[in-house]
């Protein structure tokens, strides 16, 4: 199991972590650092181990090397990321510690402003569009107070109109809440888009590291930009050789 560090604060930092899952080792020597309020992504080809990385950062898979994390995480996954029999309010009120109901309620009508369904809070998620529910996710993950958001490949299953949408509403929201955000895509325009960095996991491994040093807030005009473009395929090139030396059945 990875070793925490001695001082806990909302950053992530791992060094040389490593995981086996049945013999075959997924990651190896992973070491990276993500600082208070950064917003990092990750990414990397089919089988890379991203979602592996998540879930050994979340704890949710035991991994070795050392690990340092805030202890209050919140984590949003590509599937299962809301409670069907619960209405939107009580999918964003689930997991909240506050025991006092006015104050509970507050909480609730803060994140049902902030996801832009103010007045929806009666809803079910199968009345919901694809971004809606992905933002009723994100907004129970917040509600919950974390110091570190854990994102794998939130939008990998909306359409392109959608996703943008998406990341721009992110983006605003990460603005407002300034929380540390390490995001997993396999999309390299979204994790240029929206980042501060942006790795690549590569050969079991972190292969890459790219500043991203376009201005905030940003604009979608700016993907269209040689600079942007240029940042793309750097990215595209250091990720080529991954698929074919990581066990298919990894993400």
């Amino acid at each position: 199991m990875a070793q925490p560090f001695p001082e806990q604060v909302s950053e992530i930092e791992a060094r040389n972590l490593s995981l086996t899952i049945g013999g075959v080792s997924i990651l190896e020597r992973v070491s990276l650092t993500v600082a208070p309020g950064e917003f990092v992504s990750v990414v990397g080809g089919s089988g890379s181990g991203k979602t592996t990385l998540i879930n050994a950062i979340a704890g949710f898979l035991p991994s070795t090397g050392e690990l340092r994390r805030p202890p209050k995480v919140g984590v949003v996954f590509q599937d299962h990321i809301v409670f069907p029999w619960l209405t939107v309010a009580g999918n964003i009120a689930f997991g909240l510690e506050e025991s006092d109901p006015r104050k509970r309620q507050e909480v609730v009508d803060h994140y049902l402003e902030m996801i832009e369904m103010a007045g929806r809070g009666h809803r079910y998620p199968a009345e919901l569009s694809g971004g809606q529910v992905q933002r009723v996710g994100i907004a129970r993950a917040l509600a919950a107070g974390p110091d570190l958001l854990l994102m794998d490949e939130p939008y990998a299953s909306l359409d392109i109109y959608t996703r943008e949408k998406m990341q721009n509403w992110l983006l605003d929201v990460w603005h407002q809440a300034r929380k540390t955000v390490l995001f997993v895509t396999h999309d390299i325009e979204e994790a240029i888009y929206l980042s501060d960095r942006v790795l690549v996991l590569a050969n079991r491994t972190l292969a890459g590291e790219y500043p991203v040093a376009f201005a905030r807030p940003r604009q979608e005009e700016l993907k269209f930009r040689a600079e942007f473009v240029s940042l793309r395929k750097a990215i595209l090139e250091r990720m080529r050789p991954t698929a074919a030396l990581i066990a298919p059945a990894v993400r």
